[in-house]
C-alpha cells in the first residue's frame, strides 16, 4: 500500500483531521503526474508530494479551510512549467452526540444520527480531547442519575446540552445542578424542552425534532423554514 494511504488509515484510525490531495490533470509540463497524492492536517503536510514544494504549499494552505468547511473541492495550482488541478478530499473529525436514557426517542436518535454526520456515543468520553465536537442530549427526565450525568458531561466543554422535557418535569433537576455548585452561565446553556418546534408527539417524531436541532446548531442555521411553507 502507498505511504500516502497507510499514513491516511492511520491518522483516521487515531480520529485525527486531514485532507488527501490527489493530482487528478496536468496543463503544460509541470513536475508532477497524474495520480501523484500528497496528505495534510491543518498545520503541516503528513505524508507525499504533488511533485514540487510550490504545489505542496499551495495545498498546505488550502487545508484548513477545507476541514472547516468539509466539502471536496478542486483547485488549480501554477508553477512556471504548467499548472496542475487537484482534487482535495477533506476527511474532519465528526461531530460526536452523546445520547442518554434508554427511551424510544434516544433508540430512534441513535439509529438516525450517523445518517446525519454524527458519531453516537452512549457514555461520555474520557477526556476533553477526545470528546472533539461534543453535543450531548438526554432522553429521561426522570432517569436516577441525569444530575450526575449533566454535571460530569460539562467538565467536556460540550457545544450543546439539550434535557427532554418540559420545565415542569425538569426544572427541579436544573435547581438541583445549582445546588451542587454548576455555575449558572452552564445551567442557561441546558435546552429543555429540546428539539425543534415541529409539533412533534410520537417518539420518533420527537426525535427527528431533536436531530434537526443539533444540525441546525452544528451549522449555525436559525432552524426556520427557507421560504415560507405553502397555505393548506
Amino acid at each position: 500500500m502507498p505511504e500516502v494511504e497507510v499514513e491516511l488509515a492511520s491518522r483516521l484510525e487515531a480520529d485525527e483531521e486531514v485532507v488527501l490531495a490527489t493530482v487528478i490533470r496536468l496543463d503544460g509540463a509541470p513536475p508532477s503526474r497524474p495520480g501523484a497524492k500528497a496528505l495534510f492536517d491543518a498545520q503541516r503536510q503528513l505524508a507525499g508530494t504533488l511533485g514540487c514544494a510550490e504545489f505542496d504549499s499551495q495545498a498546505r494552505a488550502d487545508a484548513p479551510a477545507l476541514l472547516t468547511e468539509g466539502i471536496p473541492a478542486l483547485r488549480s495550482y501554477s508553477h512556471d512549467l504548467g499548472s496542475i488541478e487537484v482534487y482535495l478530499e477533506p476527511y474532519p473529525r465528526r461531530p460526536r452526540v452523546l445520547v442518554l436514557g434508554d427511551t424510544p426517542v434516544a433508540a430512534a436518535l441513535k439509529r438516525w444520527a450517523p445518517e446525519a454526520g454524527f458519531e453516537v456515543l452512549s457514555a461520555a468520553p474520557s477526556s476533553r480531547r477526545r470528546a472533539g465536537e461534543l453535543y450531548v442530549v438526554h432522553t429521561d427526565h426522570d432517569d436516577a442519575d441525569l444530575v450526575r450525568d449533566l454535571e460530569q458531561v460539562f467538565a467536556l466543554q460540550p457545544r450543546f446540552v439539550g434535557l427532554m422535557g418540559s420545565r415542569r418535569h425538569t426544572g427541579h433537576h436544573l435547581e438541583a445542578l445549582r445546588g451542587q455548585g454548576l455555575p449558572e452561565a452552564e445551567i442557561d446553556r441546558i435546552q429543555t424542552p429540546v428539539g425543534l418546534d415541529i409539533g412533534a408527539q410520537t417518539p420518533a417524531e420527537i426525535a427527528l425534532s431533536i436531530l434537526a436541532g443539533l444540525v441546525a446548531i452544528r451549522r449555525g442555521a436559525p432552524g426556520g423554514w427557507k421560504d415560507a411553507p405553502p397555505a393548506g
